[in-house]
């Protein structure tokens, strides 16, 4: 029986600063390699967006929904399932956001001003699913670990971008403990340039962002590794 096979935490540039491969370079990518699907999560914009902060909201919205808007026609093309991520942060710590679109975002710049906790239940209550990605993620730009076990339904217990093997056991741990849905992904900011590969997968093909979801919440879905 055939397995669908997704990224869930992948970032392109230029809308991620940090990000080497583009919209296209990225698709194809993860197409040669057998996914059926991604999650496109660029830096939102109060991460690492490639703008200038002091821009108009607006402005940013519309750059920053233009990496995912050339993915979907590129994915199109290439007969390619594209789905739309956000990846929101507060000090290093991240949060991928699904099931919010580009309308609803542009609705409410009042997000900017939020507290982060308020703003994950305020996107919770219109409807977001909320991942907290890599959360025992120790680096230089991180000054400590901070955990949010009642804003969000699940943890993402491998991530294989620039995370070790303590961090995502540590993650899994976490999740287990409160009951919180598990599920990985890459965090692949370069492409082909990436040696280690995750996702999830399930036995139904993924035609939304809301089948994701209720395939989370079912338990329907299994965390996976490729490493090339």
């Amino acid at each position: 029986m055939k397995e669908y096979l997704y990224e869930t935490h992948v970032h392109t540039s230029p809308v991620s600063k940090c990000a080497a491969a583009t919209p296209e370079e990225t698709v194809t990518f993860y197409r040669e390699m057998g996914y059926d699907g991604l999650f496109l999560t660029n830096h939102f914009l109060d991460g690492n967006i490639g703008i200038d902060y002091d821009r108009p909201y607006e402005e940013k919205i519309e750059f920053y929904f233009s990496d995912y808007e050339e993915a979907l026609r590129v994915g199109r093309a290439q007969n390619f399932k594209v789905f739309l991520g956000v990846e929101l942060s507060y000090g290093g710590t991240d949060f991928l956001i699904y099931g919010l679109d580009k309308v609803w975002y542009l609705e409410h710049p009042e997000i900017m001003t939020m507290g982060k906790r308020e703003e994950l239940a305020f996107m919770k209550s219109a409807g977001a699913f909320i991942v907290q990605a890599h959360p025992f993620r120790e680096c230089e730009y991180i000054d400590h670990i901070r955990l949010y076990p009642r804003s969000v339904e699940a943890v993402e217990v491998l991530n294989l971008g620039n995370n070790t093997e303590q961090a995502n056991r540590m993650a899994e741990l976490y999740a287990a403990h409160y009951g919180l849905a598990m599920v990985a992904g890459s965090d692949n900011h370069h492409a082909g340039g990436q040696r280690s590969l995750a996702g999830i997968k399930t036995k139904a093909p993924l035609c939304s962002v809301q089948d994701y979801i209720d395939a989370v919440r079912a338990g329907k879905t299994e965390i996976f590794r490729i490493d090339r």
